[in-house]
């Protein structure tokens, strides 16, 4: 019997089982992750950018989340001597239309608590003589790390601390009863007084499992990247991100220095038949029987059809995709575009077809369930690991 038991060891999972250790001292924690190793899908797949704040509406946890998250980030970094750095993020305006959402964007960003610095043409190519644009809007907070780093670091403190991760559990469902919850795995049963799950691109399916009726499902977007070749190393001094369709979540295709000293680009986001199928052909017949069967699928792919036939474009053609660089990069080349590793975006679509934009966390008695956890969510996965945990805490001291 554990105490406490955690579903999934990408960073949210993994900050979770940190801090309900750090909260009950003496309680046993057990992970369970499928993989055979932390942060092998959404976490370790990323762009690794410590975001700070600059899209989310005021007052969502989004915001709330990131900022708090990215300073956390950083602290833990410094305390656990993981690299990092805070190199700033450039958003670049090529259009009139997108200037006048740059503004936007300005009010939010010093809305939520940043000092974004605005520039003209002039000014952004004296600070980025790579780039060409109308203007741009620097946001100083932002930074860089390599999150699978970060969570090697957690599981080394919590299984130091005596929390167990069992590699190569995969869960196969829950029986709940009044005092505890039965865990089924393909290595067989574990009973835990209370669970959570932090499974990304499955975890509709756990929150069914849990017997949870849930009204949405994961939508997988795949996010192709590309790795600049070493020569073009130094071509950018910041992030270099273009203006967001404020209608969609997805940030648009950016340059991104790494930690590692190379820079990326990307990512696009391409509907995916596969929930951790990272290549442009993959397909899964249960995923996407799965999609298929779910009619807010339908309706958000045909009420953004024009930005979903855009995205499969550039899945499909390195040029189309090299112009989308090309808008504040000119000076790039197919040539420069060398093959990186992909990934996978779980995107919560609710029945009417809305995208779900923020953080969504479902429970039953004694199951807690993170059920979207969009980016920012690798930034605030300290703050959404203790939200996780205030959460718990009222429930487990509610049922005694």
């Amino acid at each position: 019997m554990f105490d406490f038991c955690i579903i999934g060891a990408g960073i949210v999972g993994l900050s979770t089982a940190m801090q309900l250790q750090e909260r009950f001292r003496h309680a046993s924690i057990v992970v369970l992750e499928k993989e055979r190793a932390p942060a092998l899908h959404q976490t370790g797949r990323n762009s690794g950018v410590i975001h700070a704040g600059v899209y989310y509406a005021p007052g969502s946890l989004k915001a709330r989340f990131c900022r708090e998250g990215s300073e956390r980030t950083m602290a833990f970094c410094r305390e656990n001597s993981i690299p990092y750095e805070q190199c700033g993020k450039l958003l670049v305006a090529t259009s009139r239309a997108e200037l006048a959402r740059l503004d936007d964007l300005e009010t939010r960003a010093r809305a939520n608590g940043l000092e974004p610095v605005r520039l003209d043409g002039e000014q952004l190519a004296e600070r980025e003589p790579q780039i060409t644009g109308l203007g741009g809007l620097l946001v100083r907070e932002t930074g860089i790390v390599d999150y699978a780093a970060v969570c090697r670091s957690i599981v080394e403190r919590i299984t130091v601390a005596g929390a167990e991760i069992r590699f190569g559990a995969v869960c196969k469902g829950f029986k709940e009863h009044s005092g505890e919850v039965e865990i089924h795995t393909d290595d067989g049963t574990l009973h835990a007084r209370s669970v959570i799950t932090c499974a990304g691109v499955q975890s509709d399916r756990m929150a069914r499992l849990a017997g949870l009726d849930i009204d949405f499902r994961i939508v997988p977007f795949r996010g192709d990247y590309f790795r600049l070749r070493s020569e073009r190393n130094a071509i950018i001094r910041h992030l270099i991100y273009p203006v967001p369709d404020p209608a969609l979540p997805f940030l648009g295709v950016h340059l991104t220095r790494m930690i590692g000293g190379f820079v990326t680009v990307g990512p696009n986001a391409a509907l995916s038949f596969a929930r951790e199928g990272y290549g442009r052909l993959s397909l899964n017949f249960a995923d996407s029987l799965d999609l298929a069967a779910f009619p807010g699928f339908w309706r958000a792919i045909w009420s953004n059809r024009a930005s979903a036939v855009d995205e499969i474009h550039s899945a499909l053609s390195r040029r189309r995709y090299l112009a989308l660089c090309q808008k504040y990069c000119p000076s790039l080349t197919l040539e420069d575009l060398e093959p990186h590793p992909s990934g996978i975006r779980a995107q919560a679509v609710k029945a009417d077809g809305t995208l779900i934009h923020d953080f969504l966390i479902v429970q039953t008695a004694r199951t807690t369930h993170v059920c979207n956890a969009p980016s920012p969510a690798a930034t605030a996965a300290l703050p959404i690991g203790a939200h996780i945990v205030d959460t718990v805490a009222g429930k487990l001291a509610h049922s005694r």
